[in-house]
């Protein structure tokens, strides 16, 4: 545990559900986690107990990637965990893989509706079709224009052409759009939408005020912060500033509030959570103003400004897409000027 970490509370301590079971953490909603072939090793997803037209059963907050080991977890859960009772809906946080993944899966396999916001919804319908921000030609070409030129690097990442579509291979035919300030009422109880940008097109965390429990998805982690990126859809695009608006939105809810993340253990301390994730981007903000004052800076120059750490290929195209969205946030707000030198690549440095 860091020091950061020791200003959190952890009210289920080291307690993790067991692979294919679940934990109580609040009354009718429960955890379960799947495993994930990355660093980042583990999603957390969450069943809520339901009633919809008078049936008695269960949703599905998320959903983990396409692979027989994710199917097998979740047969498992079925079968003990679920107390003889049907899945009623699945709903998505966002559109990445490890939340959409199994999408299609569980809604067939139940005969259920999919819900999640419009905008995730389309995005992942593309993207499933051939390739978002992380993989193929196009995004091995915005990165080297960026500054990410090593040969076995540009090749491995063309290579990914099918990254996306690997782990989300199909998206439900139909879905039930989420709006931000929708409230669900699921077991009783009223569970309000809240969008959120920079991580996601339009991420949807989930409050229910009489539980005291909020759903973050991926906007607000205990451990790590979110991944907020600039990729090759979007080129010049400013999600950093979006992002720590969003979380700003957490700032009005009660201070106690259980925080149920993706990846992590349930927390509380919400508030100072927030203000740590807006401290950690103010410390890269001035590292990067640092770095680009002694000499023009591309965002594959600040990998090793902005990470400490040794990255793999799949956290290299994360860590480029955060450089270039702190390099984003100072240039569109007018303290960096943006040029392109002669191989090409862009680079910044003081306005």
């Amino acid at each position: 545990m860091n020091e950061l970490e020791r200003q959190l509370q952890y009210p289920l301590g080291e307690n993790l559900p067991e692979a294919g079971r679940t934990l109580e953490v609040a009354p009718g909603v429960r955890w379960l986690r799947m495993q994930l072939p990355f660093a980042l090793d583990h999603i957390n997803l969450w069943l809520l107990r339901d009633e919809i037209d008078g049936r008695a059963g269960w949703t599905i907050v998320d959903c983990g990637i396409t692979n027989d080991a994710t199917k097998a977890a979740w047969e498992q859960v079925f079968e003990t965990e679920l107390q003889g009772l049907p899945v009623l809906r699945v709903i998505v946080t966002h559109m990445h893989p490890d939340h959409m993944g199994l999408a299609h899966w569980l809604t067939e396999r139940w005969n259920v509706r999919l819900w999640i916001s419009a905008t995730d919804y389309n995005a992942a319908r593309l993207a499933s079709t051939s390739t978002t921000g992380f993989g193929g030609e196009a995004a091995a070409k915005f990165m080297a224009g960026h500054g990410l030129t090593d040969p076995e690097a540009v090749a491995k990442i063309k290579a990914r052409s099918n990254y996306y579509a690997t782990m989300v291979p199909q998206v439900p035919a139909a879905f039930r759009r989420l709006l931000d300030g929708m409230v669900l009422t699921i077991g009783g109880h009223g569970w309000q939408c809240i969008s959120g940008y920079g991580h996601a097109p339009e991420h949807m965390s989930l409050h229910c005020a009489g539980l005291g429990v909020l759903i973050s998805g991926d906007m607000l982690l205990p451990r790590i912060s979110t991944n907020v990126s600039v990729i090759d859809l979007e080129p010049e695009a400013d999600p950093l500033p979006l992002y720590l608006a969003s979380i700003q939105r957490y700032a009005s809810l009660p201070a106690d509030t259980l925080v149920l993340p993706s990846h992590g253990r349930p927390f509380r301390g919400m508030h100072t959570r927030i203000q740590q994730l807006v401290t950690h981007h103010d410390d890269r903000f001035a590292d990067v103003m640092k770095a680009c004052a002694e000499a023009p800076q591309s965002a594959a120059d600040l990998l090793t400004v902005l990470f400490t750490r040794k990255l793999d290929l799949h956290q290299t195209t994360f860590a480029m897409g955060e450089s270039i969205a702190h390099l984003h946030a100072l240039w569109l707000a007018g303290k960096l000027v943006r040029s392109v030198d002669d191989e090409g690549v862009y680079r910044f440095a003081p306005a």
